[in-house]
């Protein structure tokens, strides 16, 4: 029996798994709010006490990176430490398992079934080609995986923090506007839950587009104003400028970032977007100038045509934390 988990800045995700089952069919499953929580440690003590059900395996995937066993949340004030896990939960350290949070998607990938995805473009995938992931949720993540003789490799990376380049003139106003907030402003500033705020700040303070006294109403009060601007740039018949002007922006920077990591890793098997944001925001992404911003790569326009996209409408996460804990190969030895 293993108990897996999401944990992301917002929400926390756990359930618990028998082999039997496998990945996507939880025997128990919870879905709270993180910030609520001291620790992730209060979090498994509460789900465990009320599923009432013993677990021998933890596989728990952790939005930050994770180093010898230990991981700072990137967007809450925690630090995980499997050792910490393991006497919490009473059982052998070596059953416990902490895993980058896009790792977990990545690992969710060879594992998705047709329900699980929406195709944005079906390209022509090469077999056993390299396959990128982006996720934009609270934060931005990012990760690849790769064909090894006999089944794909999930790889964990930060590259959501690398510095955000601009592809068009309103872009790089928009980078002046950020670095006069941040000293150092990443794809994740402008390409998450937490970027599309300052976004709508842009448009309105600089680009001079008109916001509407009950949105700012709203946008001020909300806890995630990320989700009131989505919900409003799709509100049918009263559709705000500001907050659909918004999301077109957003899409169009992940589209930009989506092209970089299919360059950079020569994704030929396809490209697969997850995270909340991209959900929410399908109905944009799915619009035609997403694949003609995704494809602007100069001389290698063509080869972007033919790289399958994908959007993953279901919590990969836990489905990926499942299957990395269920996998009968004990973990690799922490760093020393």
């Amino acid at each position: 029996m293993l108990i897996a988990g999401d944990i992301g800045g917002t929400k926390t995700d756990l359930a618990i798994f028998s082999s039997e089952a496998g990945p996507h069919a939880p025997l128990a499953q919870a879905k709270v709010h993180s910030a609520d929580y001291p620790s992730l440690q209060a979090i498994v003590k509460e789900f465990l006490a009320n599923t009432e059900k013993p677990v021998d395996r933890a596989c728990f995937a952790v939005a930050g990176p994770v180093i010898g066993g230990r991981v700072k949340t990137t967007n809450l004030p925690w630090v995980i430490e499997d050792a910490s896990l393991a006497r919490e939960l009473n059982i052998n350290l070596q059953s416990v398992r902490l895993i980058n949070d896009l790792e977990a998607i990545a690992r969710a990938v060879p594992i998705l079934r047709p329900s699980d995805v929406h195709t944005i473009n079906a390209g022509v995938p090469v077999p056993r080609g390299a396959i990128a992931v982006i996720a934009p949720g609270t934060g931005l993540g990012e990760s690849f995986l790769t064909w090894d003789r006999s089944r794909y490799l999930a790889h964990s990376s930060e590259g959501g923090h690398s510095d955000f380049a601009p592809s068009d003139a309103r872009q790089i106003r928009l980078l002046e506007y950020m670095l006069k907030k941040f000293d150092h402003v990443s794809f994740e500033h402008v390409c998450s839950g937490i970027g599309i705020p300052y976004i709508y700040g842009f448009l309105r303070d600089v680009e001079g587009i008109a916001e509407e006294p009950e949105v700012a109403s709203l946008v001020a009060s909300a806890g995630d104003p990320s989700v009131v601007i989505i919900n409003q740039a799709a509100e049918p018949g009263n559709r705000s400028k500001l907050c659909a002007a918004t999301v077109d922006l957003f899409v169009s920077i992940l589209a930009g970032e989506a092209g970089n990591i299919a360059m950079k890793f020569l994704a030929t098997g396809g490209v697969y977007i997850a995270g909340g944001v991209a959900v929410h925001t399908l109905r944009v992404i799915k619009q035609p100038d997403f694949m003609q911003r995704f494809k602007r790569k100069g001389r290698f326009a063509e080869l972007m045509g033919r790289i399958p996209i994908h959007v993953v409408v279901t919590p990969a996460g836990l489905a990926g934390a499942a299957a990395c804990g269920l996998e009968n190969s004990v973990p690799e030895p922490a760093l020393s």
